[in-house]
């Protein structure tokens, strides 16, 4: 999931692509996860040139206010500009059935779609490019088994984009996007549906979570090497039907370990030079997916709430030495991320799977207190701007 130098992402789904900007001048009102079968949609030019820039700058040219909440709009094809305490206030046409997004330190967003990767100049809430991609997807579609984009990172440099990308019924692949050129420029094989992207802080390394092949990939950011770690700390019984695979990491500062939540029982914690994973326990006892760092080092994660057994949906704030805080949430969330002053989280209501809103949850990290703010359509990821 984060990603704040450059800034991470995490998880969409849409109709049809449009044209690139729908510009909503007053706050909309709340409208109305992932293991559904992937929508019909029309199939993605892989050829053409990315569509020109199109939309309107805001009213009066001025810049989108720091703290704004940038989201994906899985049941639309669209993101979606939040004002963390009034709601929508905008939202561009990226493509069908976005997903992950990351924000550059030059303020351009990079969303993961069905169709490429849209690039949104977020200061002005403009849609400036989509990058096709080069791997074999098939037509867009929606939902979590769509073809086309999962997870989404950005160099710490801003120089590359990284994006799982989803090869339905095949090993997916890590297609490598040069931010500059806007074109995919390298392709590495990676795991099964690549939920989450994440970055070494140093930029050396990439590593993708393969959701429905039990792995991370450790990619070389220099020769784009592979290697493959089995993250499977309930072991791979069930094959493509069990429900204990990991979904969503992050990078530890202090360290440059992964880690992945599994159940809120379990935290695999990934050696990638070495290979080596331990488990730490967790005690959420609910189905996890999102996760993200605080500034001081503590781990959120979201909890979906119970697929066979187990508790409701909540958000776990993990301190750095394992002592853990959950606090419950009110229905299925997906991602989650946080504010630039750490003392408050928002977390998507999305979800890939079936129990899904149009909005957001606001926690404040202190106290677990909550409100529920309208944010699009069926949000996944999200990035404070």
């Amino acid at each position: 999931m984060s990603r704040r130098a450059a800034p991470r992402t995490r998880a969409g789904t849409g109709r049809r692509a449009r044209a690139l900007l729908v510009v909503v001048p007053a706050v909309v009102a709340l409208l109305g996860g992932g293991c559904t079968a992937a929508g019909a949609g029309s199939a993605p030019d892989r050829t053409a040139a990315s569509p020109a820039p199109s939309g309107t700058p805001l009213p009066g040219g001025l810049p989108t206010p720091e703290g704004t909440l940038l989201v994906a709009d899985f049941g639309a094809d669209t993101v979606t500009f939040v004002d963390p305490r009034r709601g929508p206030v905008g939202s561009v046409a990226v493509g069908t059935a976005p997903y992950g997004l990351a924000v550059g330190a030059d303020g351009l967003a990079w969303v993961a779609t069905a169709e490429g990767v849209a690039v949104v100049d977020t200061r002005t809430r403009v849609g400036v490019a989509r990058i096709p991609y080069t791997s074999g997807t098939g037509p867009a579609g929606t939902g979590e088994y769509r073809g086309g984009g999962m997870g989404l990172a950005l160099s710490p440099d801003g120089s590359r984009a990284y994006v799982g990308v989803n090869v339905p019924g095949r090993r997916g692949v890590l297609e490598v996007i040069d931010t500059a050129a806007r074109k995919v420029t390298a392709t590495v094989p990676a795991g099964r549906r690549p939920f989450d992207v994440d970055v070494a802080l140093d930029g050396g390394e990439v590593y993708v979570t393969g959701h429905d092949s039990f792995d991370v990939t450790v990619v070389d950011a220099g020769t784009l090497a592979p290697r493959r770690i089995e993250v499977a700390p309930y072991g791979t019984g069930g094959g493509l039907a069990s429900w204990l695979k990991p979904h969503y990491a992050v990078v530890r500062p202090g360290d440059g370990r992964l880690l992945l939540p599994f159940e809120g029982e379990r935290l695999a914690v990934v050696d990638p030079r070495s290979g080596a994973v331990s488990v730490e326990p967790m005690t959420a006892d609910t189905h996890q997916h999102g996760a993200a760092l605080t500034p001081d080092g503590r781990l959120l994660v979201v909890g979906t709430g119970a697929v066979q057994e187990g508790r409701g949906p909540s958000l776990t704030v993990r301190a750095p030495g394992g002592e853990e805080r959950v606090y419950p949430l009110d229905g299925p969330h997906e991602d989650v991320a946080v504010s630039r002053d750490g003392r408050t989280a928002y977390v998507t209501g999305g979800y890939t799977r079936e129990g899904h809103w149009n909005g957001l949850t606001v926690v404040d990290l202190a106290d677990g207190t909550s409100r529920r703010l309208p944010a699009g359509t069926r949000p996944l990821g999200i990035a404070v701007l």
